[in-house]
């Protein structure tokens, strides 16, 4: 029975451990992921959630992390039918009570540059910063494929 519970206790901490959140002020932060990227990709993206718990607009203005030469905010356009790229300027704005996904194919935080491959299991710090609530690190965990552990 102890071996079952110990089991049952390492399984529970392992699914906490990629469900990862953050908190700054009004900003809660939920789990930042990167996807695992071929060794000769320059590029890569963050997805995470950020849910605004105040009742005054906040705006994530910018990103950073040592992991790459820059970290730019970006989303997906249609253009004619065709979906692109495109840097967000002046930043990604949350409403009141809002919540805001960055998820593939939508808002994500582009890395260019990387440093080293984006490799499965690897954790690296991203540096948010919000125009009200200012700068806060997390930490990125690297996985396969879609985000399983989105809150």
């Amino acid at each position: 029975m102890k071996r079952f519970a110990a089991a049952l206790f390492a399984l529970c901490l392992s699914g906490l451990a990629a469900a990862h959140s953050f908190q700054l002020g009004a900003i809660h932060i939920g789990h930042p992921w990167s996807r695992a990227m071929p060794a000769a990709s320059q590029t890569g993206g963050v997805y995470l959630s950020l849910e605004n718990q105040g009742k005054t607009e906040d705006k994530l203005v910018s990103a950073s992390t040592p992991r790459a030469e820059r970290a730019e905010l970006h989303t997906h356009v249609n253009d004619n039918g065709v979906m692109r790229m495109r840097k967000v300027e002046g930043g990604v704005a949350i409403a009141p009570g809002q919540t805001v996904k960055f998820a593939p194919g939508s808002y994500h935080v582009m890395l260019m540059g990387l440093k080293q491959p984006l490799k499965v299991g690897d954790r690296f710090p991203l540096t948010l910063n919000f125009e009200k609530a200012g700068k806060v690190d997390v930490q990125v965990v690297v996985q396969e494929g879609n985000d399983d552990h989105a809150h």
